[in-house]
């Protein structure tokens, strides 16, 4: 989230991270460079006037880097050739301030999908179902209730379908940088999400690599 209004873009920030995103938030143009030269993302929320480096600038460095990372800008001004300008820049899509939070974080979503190896909406494994538009897992048909670190831990292990996720991974995305990456919270999620599934062997340790759903 690159928005040098503060409170916009902690509020923004909070609503993302409610619906289980990892959410990095920067204040500036040249703050936005720096945190995008060591870390992938998935979409970036650009407002398009920033001090410092421009919005423009900014997504111009984003294209040229040839990252994955789409671009949701944001701008006071909803003419259409502001519009056009900012698309042909190269951002994915555009958003006018103000803005009501439900459309944007449904943009934030649509564009993630785009960011990643297509997945389906509803993911099914070893007797487990999780829809990620309703935000519902069940086990064996029984509805499990999960905190949003379990349930973004538990979605990246189902997309790997069967593969083993190591804990770097999975702390890059579903925290937010702020977290210590020598912290035990993967393995203490792990061992909550293990308990609510009611069976250990659902998710097992894959040693010196990291968790799989088998």
């Amino acid at each position: 989230m690159v928005e040098d209004e503060e409170l916009i873009a902690e509020a923004v920030a909070t609503g993302l991270r409610r619906l289980a995103m990892a959410v990095d938030v920067a204040l500036d143009g040249h703050e936005a460079l720096a945190r995008i030269d060591v870390n992938a993302y998935d979409v970036v929320v650009l407002d398009r006037d920033l001090p410092g480096v421009h919005g423009d600038d900014v997504c111009r460095a984003l294209v040229a880097s040839g990252g994955d990372a789409r671009v949701l800008m944001l701008t006071a001004s909803g003419g259409v050739l502001d519009r056009v300008n900012g698309l042909d820049l190269g951002a994915d899509d555009y958003l006018v301030k103000p803005f009501a939070f439900a459309e944007l974080s449904a943009r934030v979503r649509a564009l993630g999908r785009r960011a990643r190896p297509a997945a389906p909406p509803v993911l099914e494994r070893s007797g487990l179902r999780l829809d990620t538009s309703r935000h519902e897992v069940y086990r064996e048909g029984r509805f499990v209730h999960l905190s949003r670190k379990e349930f973004g831990v538990l979605e990246e292990l189902l997309r790997a379908d069967g593969r083993p996720v190591s804990a770097e991974h999975l702390l890059e995305k579903v925290w937010d940088e702020n977290i210590d990456p020598f912290t035990g919270v993967v393995r203490f999620t792990i061992k909550q999400l293990r308990r609510k599934l009611e069976d250990a062997s659902l998710v097992e340790t894959v040693t010196g690599v990291g968790y799989r759903v088998a």
